[in-house]
């Protein structure tokens, strides 16, 4: 049992492996993480129980075709699944990659927003220094008798 805990918390998340490896997409990402929960699965020993069902499926393999109609079915569907799981993946790795361009976009607003309010805040006072300028000239005139 304790083995099995060892493997769980060994086993990282696609946020950790991102972490370690930015250069990499989603899929090799993935890709990584199925291989290393199909070995994780190899080192778990089966019971008697599910060496038996694999026997059992081992032999309806190697049936020959049309002996099998139950066989058929279930290698449809799965092939059903199968595809259905590609396209999800690739969706979702779709939008991971949009999301990570999103990111880069509303950082780059975030900066060019951060310089134009220091223009902002710059230009505003160099108004009101020429504002102060033009009264005192004025004020200068009046005293003068303009």
């Amino acid at each position: 049992m304790t083995e099995i805990k060892d493997l769980h918390e060994k086993s990282e998340t696609i946020f950790d492996l991102a972490r370690r490896f930015p250069n990499k997409t989603y899929v090799e990402l993935e890709k990584y993480r199925d291989a290393d929960r199909q070995e994780e699965a190899h080192s778990i020993p089966l019971t008697d129980a599910q060496k038996n069902l694999v026997s059992d499926v081992e032999a309806a393999i190697k049936m020959e075709k049309g002996t099998c109609i139950t066989a058929e079915i279930k290698k449809d569907k799965t092939s059903q699944l199968q595809n259905e799981l590609d396209r999800v993946k690739k969706e979702n790795n779709d939008l991971f990659l949009r999301i990570a361009e999103l990111t880069e976009v509303e950082e780059s607003h975030r900066k060019t927003n951060g310089k134009l309010q220091e223009r902002l805040t710059e230009v505003e006072e160099d108004n009101k220094k020429l504002a102060r300028q033009s009264e005192n000239k004025i004020d200068k005139m009046r005293k003068s008798g303009l």
